[in-house]
């Protein structure tokens, strides 16, 4: 069987320079990995990983490859095994974005999601998972980027080359960030031999203890969460060469995020969450230089993976992540404000098919009803429940108008109800409608409530 022409795709990718941000003295250059066919760095691996287990023999024609990971060596696994006819099975943490599972899925790879609250050692660590997974299937091949020599190799042989040319030999610093570490690795022992000046700066997602290790040589036990994909671990996986690493900054969800989001506004780049943690300390690195230096650091994967997170306001507010002006009422517990145009709504004349789809799309369980003309106002609320009751015997009904099913008798409160009058409603199983008369502000819900509870212990 031929070699699939899209592996000819994988690597060479393009490196640009940022004009649009303060990098202070120096140049500062992103590696665009986004642009490698599965969307990310780890494309590089999985080629590399597989053809490596089929030159010694561990991956067998029709064997099944296990892995566990974060999203993006699972794509790059899932886009090579597949396309050579092997079956794929993936363990993923429960943080990771939906773009990605859809994607692994879309691919033909099995996905299994585990807890990412948990350590090694923990039967539902992912790594621990995977590698029972793999020892229990006949013929498995656990890929185990953390402890796979090919993993590096692929940065040493392929990516270091690639920036050392593209650079055209002039190359102060890489700023990288460590998940398996390979990256880091792999260009640590390129650069040993061509260019040994060339300094590595660590990005590190607060709550990773791996900028800690570099800063005091000690290997915490104190590991945190953190909402960044990808990068940051709570052990120093074996693969692991951190010698060269002379800085390392700790970068928060909040900078990393923002930064993402700057981005992609400033220069036009569409890049992931950890892309954010690598520009962010790229940037700290380069405004605290006195004299000019040429920086790289790369766009790790495509921000097409994040939609439904770092570029979607509702989630960053839930997270946390992004604030919003204050009224202090209840109106500060809405997640989504009707005000700002993040409520899905009908109107009384579109037909019932029509709430359902949006519901279905936007995997909700009831829309406002809102009154079109000069005053949006909102005359009714409809919900699974009044669907259901419309068309269970007869589906022809989803042509009825929302007008003819709605609730239309709204028990509302003012903004300035207060907190017990928002509880006796949700405890009497309504969603809260925050109204002040014609004025529609937006629904609370329990999941509303508890968003606010937590942010406040924040």
């Amino acid at each position: 069987m031929p070699t699939p022409a899209l592996f000819n795709l994988i690597g060479n990718t393009p490196l640009v320079q940022l004009t649009r941000l303060d990098t202070g003295p120096c140049q500062l250059f992103l590696k665009l990995e986004s642009q490698n066919p599965g969307g990310s760095i780890k494309d590089r691996i999985g080629l590399s990983i597989i053809e490596a287990a089929e030159r010694d023999g561990r991956l067998q024609p029709g064997g099944t490859i296990v892995e566990a990971t974060a999203g993006n060596t699972g794509l790059g696994l899932a886009l090579v095994g597949r396309l050579k006819g092997y079956r794929v099975l993936l363990v993923v943490p429960d943080k990771m974005s939906v773009e990605k599972v859809l994607h692994l899925k879309a691919l033909g790879a099995e996905v299994r999601t585990t807890r990412s609250d948990v350590g090694k050692g923990h039967p539902a660590y992912y790594q621990d998972y995977a590698a029972r997974l793999a020892a229990e299937i006949p013929g498995a091949f656990f890929a185990d980027q953390f402890n796979n020599p090919a993993n590096p190799l692929a940065h040493e042989t392929t990516t270091g080359p690639e920036i050392w040319e593209q650079m055209h030999h002039e190359l102060d610093a890489i700023v990288v960030g460590v998940g398996s570490s390979g990256t880091l690795t792999g260009l640590t022992r390129f650069f040993a031999g061509v260019a040994p000046h060339v300094q590595f700066v660590l990005a590190d997602p607060k709550g990773s203890i791996l900028a800690e290790y570099i800063d005091s040589g000690r290997i915490s036990s104190d590991a945190g969460s953190w909402a960044v994909e990808g990068i940051g671990e709570d052990f120093i996986p074996a693969i692991a060469d951190l010698s060269a690493v002379s800085q390392a900054y700790t970068i928060g969800d909040q900078e990393s995020f923002d930064t993402a989001r700057a981005l992609l506004r400033a220069e036009g780049i569409l890049g992931g969450s950890s892309t954010g943690t690598l520009l962010a300390a790229a940037l700290r690195y380069c405004r605290a230089q006195t004299t000019p230096k040429r920086v790289v650091t790369f766009v790790c994967d495509t921000g097409t993976r994040y939609l439904s997170k770092v570029y979607n306001d509702g989630w960053m507010f839930d997270q946390g992540l992004l604030s919003r002006p204050t009224t202090g009422d209840l109106r500060d517990l809405i997640g989504r404000r009707y005000d700002s145009g993040d409520v899905i709504s009908v109107s009384p004349q579109d037909s019932l098919l029509v709430a359902f789809n949006r519901m279905r799309a936007a995997d909700l369980a009831q829309l406002p009803v809102i009154e079109e003309g000069e005053e949006r106002r909102l005359v009714g609320i409809i919900d699974e429940s009044d669907l259901l009751l419309k068309v269970e015997h007869d589906a022809a009904k989803f042509a009825g108008s929302v007008g003819e099913t709605m609730t239309a008798r709204l028990e509302t409160l003012a903004p300035g109800a207060g907190m017990q009058a928002l509880r006796a409603t949700l405890d009497r199983g309504l969603t809260a409608v925050v109204a002040d008369g014609a004025t529609f502000y937006g629904l609370i819900t329990r999941f509303d409530l508890l968003n606010h509870l937590r942010r406040s212990l924040a």
